[in-house]
């Protein structure tokens, strides 16, 4: 699929990965919603790369549908349609299972998933039956969404139980969307990203962003955001690229803790 010229949202665009991602697809040519809890850095980013309102920001906590539908028809009504969808909205905890505090907090595994889990199947939703009444392009294609789980989908550490179970399932949920979707011209993917320079982990010292760093084969170093947005192009742009997750991490193995 071509990005100059579509339509695409991105949830949790205003930092991070999705940051990433809408400057890329705004330097592409497409068409942007930022959607994101972040009004600052989300209203920021917009009129940092809008030109004739081609980026617009909408607040949107994608544990509320009402938002989620109001994104997406945002991206519909103001840029003619929804073409790609590129999730990247998400929260992380470590806690154990039994701790020095007693047993895991139930409403902090119970929001993990509201927002990662859930988050993620709303948007998607609401994006491909938006994209379901697209036009088909020369390759019948009506839509790209990208999905982002994580390498603790595969291994997640000791503390990791509520966010590697919201990853795993996201992983889990891929293939079976990628074959209802065919039919539609919608193809589906995702990208276990390994350890991301993103504000959650800049909000680590040094000294642990080190250790972190240490731990991935080649390159030794933390991902860098606009890494995981040239993965989403190649996505969007490569359209046998359907089904799949797809491993960002420098050939990492995360250990138990």
């Amino acid at each position: 699929m071509k990005i100059k010229g579509s339509s695409a949202l991105v949830t949790g665009g205003a930092s991070g990965l999705g940051a990433a991602t809408v400057r890329m697809l705004a330097a592409q040519g497409a068409k942007v919603v930022i959607a994101d809890v972040n009004e600052k850095g989300g209203t920021e980013l917009a009129q940092e790369l809008g030109s004739s309102n081609s980026v617009k920001f909408i607040k949107t906590d994608v544990t509320d549908d009402a938002q989620v539908a109001a994104a997406v028809e945002a991206a519909v009504k103001n840029h003619g349609g929804l073409h790609i969808l590129v999730a990247t909205a998400g929260i992380g905890i470590a806690e154990k299972l039994l701790g020095k505090n007693g047993m895991h907090d139930l409403q902090k595994f119970i929001r993990t998933i509201q927002v990662n889990l859930i988050g993620t199947f709303d948007v998607i939703r609401h994006g491909a039956n938006a994209m379901a009444a697209n036009q088909p392009d020369e390759d019948n294609g009506r839509g790209v969404i990208v999905t982002t789980a994580s390498v603790a989908a595969y291994e997640g550490q000791i503390g990791q139980v509520a966010y590697s179970a919201s990853k795993g399932a996201i992983v889990g949920m891929t293939l079976p969307l990628a074959r209802e979707l065919a039919r539609s011209g919608i193809r589906v993917c995702t990208i276990a990203p390994g350890i991301f320079h993103t504000p959650l982990l800049g909000a680590l010292p040094e000294a642990a962003q080190q250790s972190l760093s240490q731990q991935v084969p080649f390159p030794q170093r933390l991902g860098k955001p606009p890494e995981f947005a040239a993965l989403v192009q190649h996505i969007i742009e490569n359209n046998m690229l359907n089904g799949e997750t797809i491993r960002l991490d420098g050939a990492i193995r995360m250990a138990p803790k």
